[in-house]
């Protein structure tokens, strides 16, 4: 019968290579110190043998699943630049006054040269067309004197600037070279995470270094500087002061980011990368070829966050989309009919999930161009029309103004909105405001909570948001008390707001 079969060491050299035969006996003996369920698979000789021919197999296959690198770098790392600049300072302080220094020591200061101080820095770039356009990150020559390209062949080239994109924190500069290597351009649409990528570049100067990881995410909006108009990726490459413009690649490597910033407590890499999708960067570089600047689309909205508990009180099955708090007077979305308290849940026919991604769609689309907006709008689906504007350095002026006083509400710290028909009833109420979000300040310290319907506020009964913020505005600059009548779970009670002198 098989069970009494005992292979000998031609039938075991035959079956499993002469690998296993030679360790064949040794792995038996240790099987048999183990555990009983080892030690039956090294009495049964043929178990043994499908045992010892499962882990010879199974080693190479889990070694040839794991990326190759070294062939990709080969081939992308020629067209990858190191960027060094030159910016000068004077010795002198920014704000110095000589009057404000002792008669004793002004003799001194007057004496003492204005020396210019050179600062260097130092980035990295990559090549996206043979005759000597390069591109980088705004912030590696932002207020650079000199421009110095080094090739990876050693050879160095001054740069000069094509244009520059700050709020996508992009650069493109030009070299007199022709017939230079490369890159491949890929494509950041289908980017998903958990794909292996790797960063090219120069961190604290040291030249075409390779740092690889996986996408952490997409789409991520980063809360200063460019982070409302770039969708960033996130990865955790090791990036360090030095990498800023170099390439993201794919395993195929195609570029598909360029690396930009990192998040740190340190002032070094923590696992927190993120790079610009390439899709987005190369739409600026269209522009900045063409015309040396960047124009972006404007809708004149203010949005925030919908969470659970917002898309609860506006009715959605779940938090998404896009909460409009403020329209701008004379903007698109106003012209189009978007009302404060609207939920922008796609634009274009494409969904929006997360409030971050209304900027990133709107500024990449063409000004004087038509959209469709889908608006949920007091609990019933709403769709607009919308004619796209231009972002201009005023409007975008003031949409930071107002972005961060809406971080702390108005003069007694909270916003609040218009009560609609339906929330009179179930508050039963007759006027009165919503309470939406309470900062710190008087009215948190009062004992005011987001969903109370403000009714009276100083002895004036309160009809619209309009009317209370206008009665707040006004309140006396130098400090008062005022009463204010609220309706919690349906119950009115009085408190005693405190707002402080101005």
């Amino acid at each position: 019968m098989l069970t009494n079969f005992r292979p000998d060491e031609g039938a075991i050299t035959h079956f499993v290579g002469a690998a296993i035969k030679n360790r064949w006996i040794g792995l038996r003996q240790a099987l048999r110190k183990q555990a009983p369920s080892y030690r039956s698979i090294a009495q049964d000789p043929i178990r043994l043998t499908l045992f010892l021919l499962f882990v010879s197999l199974s080693a190479p296959v889990a070694y040839a699943d794991f990326p190759e690198f070294t062939k990709l770098v080969r081939q992308a790392s020629p067209a990858v630049v190191n960027i060094r600049t030159e910016r000068t300072a004077t010795n002198r302080p920014d704000g110095f006054n000589e009057q404000e220094v002792p008669e004793i020591f002004r003799r001194f200061f007057r004496q003492m040269p204005d020396r210019q101080n050179p600062r260097p820095g130092i980035g990295s770039g990559f090549i996206i067309e043979s005759d000597g356009y390069i591109l980088t990150n705004n912030h590696v020559v932002d207020g650079a004197d000199e421009i110095i390209v080094a090739l990876s062949d050693r050879r160095e080239r001054e740069a000069k600037i094509v244009g520059t994109d700050p709020l996508s924190d992009l650069a493109l500069l030009k070299i007199d070279e022709e017939n230079l290597p490369t890159v491949k351009i890929g494509s950041s649409e289908d980017l998903e995470a958990g794909q292996w990528v790797i960063a090219i570049g120069s961190p604290f100067d040291f030249e075409m270094s390779v740092t690889a990881g996986i996408v952490s995410a997409t789409g991520r909006s980063l809360p200063e500087g460019s982070g409302n108009y770039v969708p960033f990726i996130q990865t955790d490459v090791a990036i360090n002061p030095g990498n800023s413009g170099g390439p993201l690649l794919d395993l195929d490597g195609r570029v598909v980011g360029i690396n930009s910033q990192i998040f740190t407590r340190s002032g070094g890499y923590m696992g927190l990368s993120f790079a610009i999708p390439i899709d987005v960067a190369m739409e600026v570089v269209a522009q900045l070829k063409d015309k040396g600047g960047v124009s972006r689309g404007w809708l004149g909205v203010l949005i925030q966050r919908v969470d659970r508990d917002l898309a609860e009180s506006f009715g959605l099955d779940r938090p998404a989309g896009a909460l409009v708090t403020e329209v701008f007077a004379d903007s698109p979305a106003e012209k189009a009919g978007l009302k404060e308290g609207d939920i922008i849940t796609a634009f274009d026919g494409r969904m929006i999930d997360l409030s971050s991604d209304l900027p990133h769609m709107v500024g990449r689309t063409r000004a004087d161009s038509v959209a469709e907006l889908t608006v949920v709008r007091n609990g019933e689906v709403v769709t607009l029309e919308v004619t796209i504007g231009r972002l201009e350095e005023d409007d975008l002026n003031s949409s930071r103004r107002p972005a961060q006083a809406a971080r702390s509400g108005n003069r007694v710290g909270i916003t609040v909105s218009d009560l609609e028909a339906s929330e009179k009833r179930r508050f039963k109420v007759d006027r009165g405001v919503m309470v939406r979000q309470v900062f710190s300040g008087p009215a948190g310290e009062a004992g005011i909570e987001r969903g109370d319907v403000i009714t009276d506020f100083d002895g004036e009964p309160i009809q619209t948001a309009e009317q209370f913020e206008h009665l707040v505005e006004n309140l006396p600059g130098d400090g008062v008390t005022v009463p204010i009548r609220v309706v919690r779970n349906g119950r009115p009670q009085f408190m005693a707001l405190k707002v402080p002198a101005q």
